[in-house]
């Protein structure tokens, strides 16, 4: 038969297939990409029927079984299933290409077939190369990415141990090549000038980083093109031979996996704001939460008419692929209460599940979870809201993931949230991350004891309506309250990514960190080792409701005002360093004062004390004098900040604005 021509008529890689895998027709892009004629495909003629061969013969055999298993999933379980194949290419390198297989109906003969193509990752080559990261990184090996016209070398992952050996995530030749012997520099030339489509063999390499001594690294290559008819790079494989222990080892390689985890999370983060379809968002998501956070498995299920609909990474066996995919968003099991109740879940193992979900006893395939296996579920949107969807990850071998692991996933997941509900409602890319901006802007908590605590924010009148404004404030483990206000450069979309991130890396820090200072300082490291390309300002503040000892530090903020019932107001500046993300090695300072009963601080961001015909002296004077007038007049905290931000924007406001008031009761 002819193949619908709107499954194949693209410029990339295409085929349809039976449920058993033989290839009914397939594009020129696809046979050109596998390396035969089309003829070659098709050409197996059985009486009146003409038979294409089997998908999976027609792949190298390192890749047939991950192209088969593809298949399967597609044809068994009627989801949608998305992974990174290397094809052979012709007379060159490897092409690794993101496929995707699912069901479709042929509208001629309403026949099932499977339509496996190659997806547009242009956009986010990024997500080509995890399954590399991922497989280096469980060989305790490390990977880097070589580009010939740049000169540049990528460090993309692997044994931490290895990458706190380089001096950061991007690097040049030159200065790789410095730091290698004289008597082994050749061999590294002669490495990636030779590199082939196959592996080359190892090369040993004395390596000398810096403040430690030599180390005796060994490697090999290999050149991969990305994505059909995508760039040329060079791939690098390292070990480290060295037998001598490093006394410091530890705190280098766990600095090493956080600037992994970062660069991870920001990444993630970016490309769910700018994912613009539905099938955008199920590719990243698919392609990058397992690896982000250390899983063996990811799914994806959305709400379509009160059922679950389902894709995944193939990662995940196909049992309960099969439970999910169709079931009520009522049925009282495990995922479809995470989703509708807006509640995280996390099972850690069979005996787990069935305490906690008696009737999941009556089903076998039960009996498969075992004690080395958990799950954790995430839902997309909170408790109260529509439900959207969630995701499930699955963990095997032991490993637990920290709460901090799952409050980050958390974050992702409204993120998450947030990008699909706006590419439903097919809203304009501003609205979506106006929408994104404010999920970003915490809910403040509802009950501090002694502490009253209100925040205001106004988006700027100037450019995409959108800004890096931001505040926040949470509990600390040790009964204090941290309260901080920041603003990251610009009024658009970059502007409200770089707050988000910064907003998560300040929380996530402050978690293990007491100081305030010292949570500056470890977040500036960050930055600058993700070489942010905009920089922030930040005040953080840690208050202790019993006695009022406040200690405050500031990353190039505007001061904080101190207003008391008198009606009096004073201007405290306090000690720190410069803006985050720019000077690399700054030491933050900090100081400690007392809040009195009755009396206020006011933090504000720029947009609130300065403008065209406002001096910052003459902004701060005004909106002290705002902040007493009101204590004086017995406001409490909420009318209080009303009171600033309605003086702000009636008089010159062109910037964003923010005002965090905290009054001691």
């Amino acid at each position: 038969m002819d193949a619908p021509d709107e499954f194949l008529r693209g410029p990339d890689p295409a085929a349809l297939l039976t449920l058993d895998g033989a290839i009914r027709s397939l594009n020129a892009a696809m046979a050109a990409a596998l390396g035969r004629p089309v003829e070659q495909c098709l050409g197996r003629d059985f009486g009146d029927q003409c038979l294409g061969r089997d998908f999976g013969d027609l792949w190298p055999a390192s890749e047939r079984m991950s192209a088969e298993s593809l298949v399967a999933h597609a044809a068994r379980t009627k989801t949608v299933a998305m992974r990174v194949l290397d094809f052979p290419g012709r007379g060159g390198a490897p092409v690794a290409c993101l496929i995707e297989a699912r069901q479709v109906k042929d509208p001629a003969s309403d026949e099932q077939l499977i339509w496996v193509h190659a997806l547009d990752a242009r956009n986010d080559l990024a997500s080509l190369l995890i399954p590399f990261r991922m497989a280096t990184s469980a060989a305790n090996l490390g990977l880097w990415m070589y580009s010939p016209c740049e000169h540049q070398m990528e460090w993309l992952g692997g044994a931490p141990a290895l990458a706190a050996l380089f001096p950061g995530p991007t690097t040049s030749l030159s200065r790789v090549i410095s730091a290698v012997h004289p008597d082994d520099r050749e061999a590294l030339r002669q490495l990636l000038r030779s590199a082939a489509t196959q592996q080359s063999a190892w090369v040993r390499l004395r390596y000398l980083p810096q403040h430690e001594g030599w180390h005796q690294l060994a490697a090999q290559t290999r050149r991969i093109q990305l994505g059909y008819g995508g760039p040329e790079r060079i791939f690098g494989v390292v070990r480290d031979d060295t037998k001598k222990e490093k006394r410091n080892e530890k705190a280098q390689a766990a600095l090493a996996a956080e600037r992994l985890r970062a660069k991870e999370t920001a990444a993630f983060s970016s490309a769910l704001i700018t994912a613009a379809t539905e099938q955008e968002l199920q590719q990243v998501v698919l392609t990058r939460l397992a690896a982000t956070f250390g899983a063996s498995g990811a799914l994806l299920a959305l709400v379509a008419e009160g059922r679950l609909r389902v894709s995944t990474d193939a990662g995940i066996s196909m049992w309960e692929v099969d439970v999910l995919h169709g079931m009520s968003l009522d049925d009282p099991s495990p995922v479809p209460e995470s989703i509708r109740t807006g509640r995280p879940q996390f099972i850690r193992d069979r005996e787990d599940y069935i305490r906690r979900w008696p009737r999941g006893a009556e089903f076998p395939l039960i009996g498969r979870l075992g004690s080395d296996y958990a799950t954790s579920i995430t839902p997309l949107s909170e408790a109260g809201n529509q439900p959207l969807g969630g995701w499930v990850v699955t963990y095997g071998s032991g490993y637990r993931p920290s709460l901090e692991e799952r409050t980050l996933m958390g974050t992702l997941a409204d993120l998450a949230g947030q990008a699909l509900r706006r590419i439903r409602l097919q809203q304009a890319r501003v609205e979506l991350a106006t929408a994104l901006q404010q999920t970003m802007l915490p809910t403040l908590p509802e009950h501090l004891a002694g502490l009253e605590v209100a925040a205001r924010y106004r988006p700027s009148l100037d450019g995409l309506d959108i800004g890096g404004d931001w505040y926040d404030a949470f509990a600390m483990p040790d009964g204090t309250v941290a309260m901080e206000i920041g603003d990251a450069q610009g009024h658009d979309v970059d502007a409200a990514a770089v707050m988000g991130q910064v907003r998560a890396s300040i929380r996530a820090i402050a978690a293990h960190e007491p100081d305030p200072a010292t949570v500056l300082t470890r977040t500036n490291e960050l930055l600058v080792t993700m070489e942010a390309a905009r920089f922030a300002s930040c005040t953080m503040l840690h208050i202790d409701p019993g006695d009022g000892q406040v200690t405050g530090a500031s990353a190039g903020h505007v001061p904080v005002l101190y207003a008391r019932e008198d009606g009096s107001h004073s201007i405290r500046e306090l000690p720190g360093g410069p803006v985050l993300g720019v000077v690399p090695g700054t030491e933050y300072r900090e100081e400690t004062f007392t809040l009195d009963e009755g009396s206020a601080l006011v933090m504000v961001t720029d947009g609130v004390v300065e403008g065209p015909g406002l001096t910052l002296e003459a902004g701060l004077e005004r909106a002290g004098t705002l902040a007493g007038a009101a204590l004086h007049d017995g406001l409490n905290a909420e009318e209080t900040a009303d009171r600033i931000l309605d003086a702000a924007v009636a008089v010159d406001h062109l910037d964003d604005v923010a005002v965090l008031v905290i009054r001691r009761a």
